[in-house]
């Protein structure tokens, strides 16, 4: 061998020597955050010995001596799987984003702060301590099993630190407290409760288009032909004096700062925003099941993310037997059931939010206007500490409404402050705790009476037999006004004058349909007296739903699998209201023909193998442009958008609104359609290429699930390490299997499905469910993305509950012992 060979072999050997090392140093760092799940582990503040038993999909069941070590062991779990979760939404939360991410997340800490959840999550602790003691212990205890993991593993708690420490600045990991989990409440009741956003929507097209064109193009909901969930004839609501008010006020729309302070995440902070954000559930009674029991179903509609939203746990302790889907970061059970009742959420979306207008006086930018006198706006500074920069000064103006919304204070323009009933003092998590002990119906209501943000449809099951339903949550009564657009402030006319009574919310028990349904729909119909809502979801899910519930109860026995194909269906009724017009539709162009046959074949299901599902949907987003375009402007086509007036529109073939106010002809609705569809095929050419068998919906439909903040930064080697996807899936925005997606990036999904359970009354072992994505946190964990199979085909795991049947299904056992 010659010196040359030698010294070759020699840096080969050196070469792989330092890759063997970095191997071993990535595989150390990616695992060593990873889980205990057996064995023993000692956590000082347990009083007893705790027993965790874990399932196949490290699903954990928690076995404790008392309620304290319950909850001690819940946070301590909760941390194991999803401690960068938690720090993120805490960080969140409390609008402290920019100490983990810099100054990206400054425009989202400005909103927060100025909205101010850091001082209701204040305000919602000193309740909880004065007039929830037993609250507070459950709070101090998860908190204390939180910060024993913290002790144990700190910032190597979770690969993300590790990656984000290279790029940024290393932050303090705090102990955890109890405000980190009222903060957590209120980015919910954010996602899930704000229509700030449509108000400032609708006075822009009213400035541009009018109000009598506004209210044409968005209309109210369509109640002659959608269901609404309780009928006023089911309430007892006789002599209640309504006060419903309709109508815009007159406001001169260009003295009006419309500009607000910060930004929002186009997905929302955690749980999504916009038309996407919803959830379907439905609960029948045992007289139309296989079992004579009650069967219930959920799954709730948020924004995709790495890992899910959701935890699956089980707590089981002295006075405590519950299961079911929490919140990493949040003690108990948040949708699920315990040894007596089920229960599962969709959002109401009520109007709790108004946005008014405020004159600031011109000769003191700190006092405005009300009632004819000028009162002063308090201060309240606010500093926001910034990774990597310097701390900003952030200065709130408060009013009697709330906070000012605008970034500039002066007398140059009218403000905007906003009133939410969230800065309410607010008792979420009392509600939560007391509604996973209820056993009976009773219980149930008691414990929803302090349900008070973000407001939910809750349907309910117990192993009585009884279904029932239930509206909590403040929900404003309006002097004036129909909370559709910003108001003035400065006269006193649109005050808000205290809550609808809970006595007199939206409920049902054992109605004689026998099954209820929500889907976001109208909860009420138009003879109740109190304003819930105006801009009610389309209700195409919902009417898919009961449609399938009574073909289901009319052909026999209604069973789990029936309620599993529901939960997966996919049909798209916007495609059943236009596929009839394609009938009329002819085209020279071959590939334009050939798409017009393969919709006219179509079954209606967006399917992920799906042709014409694809066309149809890229169709309609480009007849929504082609229709509206001219007439309100390409910019405020999204605005504009309804599609319960398109449901309408499709039927109406002389309707003024398919004639282009551009052209000297007058085109009709085939026309218009034929555009639609040859615009169809260009975007297809353009985007997908191929020929038209190429062009199915899971070519374009594909779910990926980004985890925050490391999946959108950009860097494909991180993202790759964090996120996982795409998927081709089935389903679509409206569509009960409710993959939504944005036109603004065709056909990315950016909400889903968050979750799917299906709860045997007749016997709680007999349930399903599945989470998306997995239990775990950690990347390269065999159960960061074990679920996402089922997930995506619409599957279901096993769902223990009994103690025999959680032992036997366990694959591992972990004691967690206090210090000997």
């Amino acid at each position: 061998m010659n010196r040359l060979t030698r010294i070759s072999l020699i840096i080969f050997g050196i070469i792989v020597i330092l890759a063997a090392a970095l191997a071993i140093t990535a595989v150390v760092m990616v695992r060593r955050p990873f889980p205990q799940t057996d064995g023993t582990l000692t956590i000082p503040a347990l009083q007893d010995e705790v027993n965790v038993f874990y399932d196949e999909f490290g699903i954990p069941q928690i076995y404790a001596k008392n309620e304290h070590d319950l909850f001690v062991a819940q946070g301590y779990i909760h941390a194991q799987d999803r401690f960068w979760q938690m720090e993120f939404w805490r960080h969140t939360g409390m609008g402290r984003i920019s100490e983990i991410t810099g100054p990206p997340g400054l425009e989202f800490d400005r909103f927060i702060r100025t909205v101010g959840w850091n001082r209701m999550a204040a305000q919602n602790i000193a309740y909880y301590e004065s007039e929830a003691p037993e609250l507070m212990d459950v709070l101090h205890a998860y908190s204390e099993g939180v910060n024993a993991y913290i002790a144990d593993h700190g910032d190597q708690a979770s690969l993300n630190f590790t990656i984000l420490g290279l790029v940024n600045e290393p932050w303090e990991i705090e102990p955890w407290e109890p405000i980190h989990t009222a903060a957590w409440g209120l980015a919910m009741a954010h996602d899930l409760g704000g229509n700030y956003g449509a108000e400032l929507d609708r006075a822009r097209l009213i400035t541009e288009l009018g109000e009598a064109t506004t209210d044409t193009l968005l209309p109210g909901y369509p109640y002659n032909n959608r269901p609404v969930i309780v009928p006023s004839s089911e309430l007892n609501i006789d002599g209640v004096k309504s006060s419903l008010n309709n109508g815009h006020a007159v406001v001169d729309w260009q003295n009006v700062n419309l500009n607000l302070v910060g930004n929002v995440p186009a997905d929302g902070f955690a749980f999504g925003n916009g038309p996407g954000i919803g959830s379907n559930n439905w609960v029948v009674s045992g007289e139309h099941t296989d079992t004579g029991m009650p069967l219930l179903a959920n799954d709730m509609h948020l924004s995709i993310q790495m890992p899910s939203i959701w935890y699956e746990i089980g707590l089981h302790a002295p006075g405590w037997e519950v299961s079911g889907f929490s919140f990493a970061g949040v003690p108990g059970i948040i949708s699920g059931h315990n040894d007596h009742i089920a229960w599962g959420l969709t959002n109401v979306g009520p109007d709790v939010q108004d946005l008014f207008i405020e004159k600031i006086n011109p000769v003191n930018p700190l006092q405005y206007e009300f009632l004819g006198e000028w009162r002063d706006i308090e201060l309240v500074e606010e500093v926001i500490k910034v990774n990597g920069a310097e701390d900003e000064v952030l200065n709130v103006h408060l009013t009697h409404h709330g906070p000012i919304m605008n970034d500039v204070v002066d007398a140059g323009k009218d403000v905007l402050s906003m009133q939410w009933t969230a800065l309410e003092t607010t008792r979420i998590f009392q509600a939560v705790i007391l509604l996973n002990q209820a056993e009976n119906y009773d219980d149930f209501k008691d414990a929803l009476q302090y349900w008070d943000v973000p407001a939910q449809n809750i349907v309910y099951a117990d192993i009585e037999g009884n279904i029932a339903y239930q509206t909590p949550g403040f929900i404003p009564i309006r002097a004036n006004g129909d909370g559709l657009t910003p108001v003035p402030g400065w006269t006193g006319e649109y005050e808000w004058e205290g809550w609808i009574p809970y006595e007199e919310m939206p409920a049902l028990l054992n109605p004689e349909q026998g099954y209820i349904a929500t889907a976001n729909h109208a909860v009420v119909d138009e003879d109740y007296p109190y304003l819930i809502k105006i801009d009610w979801a389309n209700g195409d899910r919902a009417q898919r739903i009961e449609d399938m519930l009574k073909a289901a109860i009319d052909s026999g026995e209604v069973t789990k699998a029936d309620f599993a194909k529901i939960h997966f269906d996919s049909k798209s009724l916007m495609g059943e209201t236009f596929v009839p017009h394609f009938a009329n539709l002819s085209s020279d162009d071959p590939t334009v023909q050939a798409a017009i046959e393969r919709i006219r074949g179509w079954d209606l299901q967006d399917r992920r193998d799906s042709v014409p599902a694809a066309l149809f949907e890229i169709f309609y987003m480009q007849l929504v442009q082609v229709v509206l375009a001219d007439d309100v402007g390409p910019d405020f086509v999204r605005d504009a958008h309804s599609t319960i007036f398109f449901h309408a529109m499709a039927a109406e073939a002389d309707a003024r609104w398919w004639d282009n106010q551009n052209t000297s002809t007058k085109e009709t609705r085939e026309e218009v359609m034929l555009q639609a569809l040859e615009l169809t095929i260009a975007w297809f050419e353009e985007n997908v290429g191929g020929d038209m068998n190429d062009w199915t919906w899971g070519t374009i439909h594909m779910a990926t699930f980004d985890s925050d903040p490391l999946g959108s930064s950009g860097v494909g080697l991180i993202e790759a390490i964090v996120n996982r996807g795409p998927f081709p899936v089935d389903g679509s925005g409206s569509i009960v299997n409710a993959t939504s997606w944005s036109w603004s990036n065709p056909a990315e999904v950016r909400a889903i499905p968050s979750m799917r359970a299906i709860v045997d009354l007749s016997n709680f072992d007999d349930s399903l469910a599945v989470n998306p994505t997995g239990q775990s946190g950690h990347p390269y964990h065999p159960h960061y993305d074990d679920m996402i199979p089922l997930w995506q085909n619409g599957e279901y795991h096993a769902w223990p509950f009994s103690s025999d049947m959680v032992k036997e299904t366990a694959v591992s056992h972990l004691t967690l012992q206090p210090t000997p």
